[in-house]
Parts: C-alpha cells; sequence; structure tokens
C-alpha cells in the first residue's frame, strides 16, 4: 500500500538464540499511493529510492523518511538540505520515528520468531 518500513535488527544478530532478542520498528512513511514494487538504500548517501507501479521513483532520506524528490524532476536533488519537511502531492501524512515505549510496537504479535540461518 505505498508504505516503507524501517525495522532494528541489531540485538537479533548478536545472539539469534536468545528469546529476549526482539525486533524493532524504528521509521515508518507513505511513500507512494499504490503498491511500492522496488526499494534500493544507497548507502554512501544515505538515501533510499523507491518505485512504484504507478511508474513514479521517489527519493527518500534514509534516517528521517524526509523526501527529497522524485525521478525526472526539473530541479537537482538536494541531499543535504532537508531543512524544510515537503511530501509528494499524493502522500498526505509525515514520517513517524517509532519510540520503544510506542504502543504501536506492543499490539504486534508475531506467531513465529524469526530465526538466523547463517547458511542462506
Amino acid at each position: 500500500e505505498g508504505h516503507i518500513m524501517r525495522w532494528s535488527i541489531a540485538s537479533f544478530l548478536q545472539d539469534p538464540q536468545s528469546s529476549k532478542n526482539q525486533i524493532k520498528e524504528e521509521l515508518f512513511w507513505r511513500a507512494h499511493s499504490n503498491e511500492v514494487v522496488d526499494l534500493f538504500h544507497e548507502e554512501e548517501k544515505n538515501v533510499v529510492v523507491t518505485a512504484s507501479i504507478d511508474g513514479s521513483v521517489r527519493l527518500w532520506q534514509a534516517m528521517n523518511g524526509y523526501y527529497l524528490g522524485y525521478f525526472g524532476q526539473p530541479r537537482k536533488f538536494e541531499l543535504s538540505d532537508i531543512s524544510r519537511l515537503i511530501l509528494p502531492c499524493d502522500v498526505k501524512n509525515f514520517p513517524t520515528i517509532i519510540k520503544e515505549e510506542s504502543k504501536h510496537m506492543e499490539k504486534k504479535k508475531f506467531e513465529y520468531p524469526l530465526m538466523l540461518d547463517r547458511d542462506k
């Protein structure tokens, strides 16, 4: 439905056998009004590129989900200037940072725990 979610899996990777480890949702935002069909994280620039079934390709700041622009726009991307928070015309909600004590995460129950398979 066009949403992007960032999860923290650090504690899970440190000790995958421990049942106390949790995979935590840290950030989510609506990137497109339609289904996201591809996503790419560019680590050096710390940006996320998303593509939707509607044909749009958008650029986002990876740490906070701020919208940086779309491919084909007339202006250059300003990766360093995130002082003005803008949204694409078809998205109405700003990114949401999930706090650890948030009730949003407490409601989610996973039926099957994720297991690390080092062979894969």
